[in-house]
């Protein structure tokens, strides 16, 4: 197996490196320093943006050193997601019934350590009212009609079914009825813990374990709509959204870490463990669609997103791009995988080998 193209790596960290520079990144429950970025960020700034895969590796073996991520339980795991492109309208209709909505006010990630009221200890975010945090409506209530009056909608879309991969996927490109488009990103969430629905088709017969990808979600969610709103308010967790503007239009959606996300090099981590903007290798023995490295995957990534799904250490969703053809690449990757982080190294140093 050849090397990576560390200079691709680089191109995708770029937009790490400026982000840095403007917000030192937490550090979270692994330790990795995320004010230890600031130095390698100034540094690939400084670096000539000619796509030299030897400078850099070299940048990477001299500015980073790497760790072996071991899981808490199991092994490593990946997945895939993108950015859907749907059709939709500001305006609500026969064919576009179904909103995105708006963060409600007050609505915030409850501080860990703060007073929670009545919010039960899993709810990690909530309303705050004058007389504390208050739960917000989960899915199901949502559903039932929890928000409507408040002038919240941001955009409809045509289906339940297809608000929830956008709210699985935290972003999309919308085709306004109107004219022209809009993007959408994750603004909030309800706080309510993640359940994922596919489990429902296993619970219910129709699927075996570890045969439920996104897409075959998809076709049966879209094959049962008369079970479809029972089956998503299983999954309490309910996301808002927000009209983003996007510089780069080769580029995704904005996430989480504040950057526009790379397709086939941005990965969406555990917010709470691993560091925003750390590049992490990921070594896979099978081939991924959309990502054309024969016999498997050997590629370093950044991570720069986050997802309700995504938890423990050693646990990553690929960014495949936006669209259908990125939809189909994302929906099946449910692998076993191997992590490395590169942590940034207390001073620079050449001559050692990284990840290749």
């Amino acid at each position: 197996m050849g090397c990576d193209d560390h200079a691709a790596a680089l191109s995708a960290f770029r937009p790490s490196a400026a982000r840095i520079l403007e917000k030192v990144p937490s550090t979270r429950g692994l330790g990795l320093d995320g004010a230890g970025l600031l130095a390698p960020a100034q540094a690939a700034l400084a670096m000539a943006d000619d796509g030299d895969p030897d400078a850099a590796r070299r940048f990477f073996e001299t500015w980073f050193s790497p760790i072996a991520i071991r899981p808490t339980s199991g092994g490593g795991f990946v997945t895939g997601y993108y950015e859907p492109e749907v059709d939709g309208s500001r305006r609500r209709s026969a064919r576009f019934p179904v909103p995105l909505y708006r963060k409600p006010e007050g609505l915030v990630e409850i501080p860990e350590g703060a007073p929670r009221g009545t919010v039960p200890a899993d709810v990690t975010w909530g309303l705050a009212t004058p007389d504390g945090f208050a739960e917000a409506p989960d899915r199901r209530a949502v559903q039932d009609g929890a928000l409507e009056g408040l002038g919240l909608e941001l955009v409809y879309v045509a289906s339940l079914v297809e608000a929830f991969f956008i709210h699985v996927q935290g972003s999309a490109r919308i085709r306004l009825e109107e004219g022209g488009s809009m993007r959408v990103g994750f603004a909030g969430k309800t706080g309510h813990p993640y359940f994922p629905v596919g489990r429902v088709l296993i619970e219910q017969g129709h699927h075996a374990p570890g045969e439920v990808t996104a897409d075959v979600l998809r076709t049966w969610l879209e094959a049962h709509p008369a079970e479809t709103p029972a089956v998503l308010a299983r999954n309490r967790s309910f996301i808002f959204f927000a009209e983003v503007e996007a510089s780069d239009p080769s580029r995704g959606p904005v996430a989480a870490a504040g950057v526009q996300l790379t397709p086939g090099r941005s990965l969406a981590v555990d917010r709470t463990l691993m560091t925003f903007h750390m590049p992490v290798w990921i070594d896979l023995d099978v081939e991924l669609d959309g990502i054309a490295v024969p016999g498997g995957v050997r590629r370093l990534m950044i991570a720069q997103d986050t997802g309700s799904a995504i938890v423990g250490p050693a646990r990553g969703d690929i960014f495949f791009g936006s669209g259908e053809t990125a939809w189909r690449q994302a929906a099946p990757v449910r692998h076993p995988a191997a992590f490395t982080v590169l942590a940034p190294r207390r001073a620079p140093r050449g001559g050692r080998r990284g990840a290749s």
